[in-house]
């Protein structure tokens, strides 16, 4: 699979998503001519490749002038990260990667009784924000897929601890954005916050955007855990009472392999995909993400801590 592509002209996107495109762009362009040290939250899932290609095409035909940034949390799945290593490889990239089990190593986390380190990720992510001096952090989070993401602006300023408060938010009228911070402060930027699942599907297809091929049907020793499909790996499983099937499964969102499940499918191509989603009646990370269901406001109480 060919991991990189050169931007080129867009030609066969709808008005609707030539409109999202256009928005994007002008928000990295944006960043990039605001900021001093912008990076750009690459895990290797479908949102991030996106958001990659449209920095790419913002800034083309320049080199990226944006760092790569992901926190590794031990517990990624391999084709995912082998993913995002030839991507970083092919467009000769930078990255920062910040690895959790550095964090557990030396005493400044410790490991979750549940097992899933997907809430470890904010310790790392802020020290390396604070280390690396990133003023502005290029993130691929969309508002369909939380209540918390919904309300948060395109520009978004953390604080000094990376906390992030609501009654903070500033309004983006005709699309004017606000990147002032106060120093140690830093600012959150979100370009594909206005699309949907099916808007990225439908701009990975008319783009050609790379992505791992575990997003497509393919066979998988899974087990099911609270009405998860979970793939066995470093984080464990499956327990006594759960069965290791092989079943046709694909993958809709990316994450900490011990929170992230599949789902039976048999899309195998961009477009059997687009035809499932169309009709699915959950947001990706709504049917697949184990610690979005924990509270109403999992994912806001992790937002006011720092996370992405």
């Amino acid at each position: 699979m060919t991991t990189t592509a050169e931007p080129t002209t867009t030609t066969g996107l709808s008005p609707a998503l030539a409109d999202l495109e256009a928005e994007a762009i002008e928000i990295i362009r944006e960043v990039v001519a605001e900021f001093d040290r912008p990076a750009l939250l690459f895990s290797g899932g479908k949102d991030s490749a996106v958001l990659l290609h449209l920095a790419r095409k913002a800034v083309w035909p320049a080199p990226l002038p944006i760092t790569l940034l992901h926190v590794d949390t031990g517990h990624n799945l391999p084709e995912v990260l082998s993913f995002r290593d030839q991507v970083v490889a092919d467009g000769n990239l930078r990255i920062e990667v910040a690895r959790v089990e550095e964090w557990i190593a030396d005493g400044r986390l410790s490991e979750r009784p549940d097992g899933t380190r997907n809430p470890l990720q904010t310790v790392p992510l802020l020290d390396t924000i604070a280390a690396q001096r990133f003023d502005a952090l290029l993130g691929g989070a969309r508002r369909d897929e939380d209540r918390a993401r919904a309300k948060e602006r395109i520009f978004s300023v953390r604080d000094a601890f990376g906390g992030w408060d609501p009654r903070r938010q500033r309004p983006e009228l005709w699309n004017v954005y606000n990147g002032r911070h106060a120093p140690g402060e830093h600012t959150r930027v979100f370009p594909i916050s206005n699309w949907t699942e099916l808007d990225v599907w439908a701009y990975i297809e008319a783009e050609d955007v790379p992505l791992p091929d575990i997003y497509y049907a393919h066979e998988r020793d899974v087990f099911l855990r609270d009405g998860m499909l979970l793939t066995p790996g470093p984080w464990g499983g499956p327990r006594d009472g759960e069965a290791l099937e092989r079943r046709t499964v694909r993958y809709r969102t990316v994450g900490d392999g011990s929170c992230t499940g599949a789902v039976e499918s048999d899309a195998a191509d961009v477009a059997a995909v687009i035809a499932e989603i169309t009709v699915s009646r959950l947001t990706e990370r709504g049917a697949t993400r184990a610690d979005d269901r924990l509270s109403e406001a999992a994912m806001e109480d992790r937002k006011r801590e720092g996370y992405f």
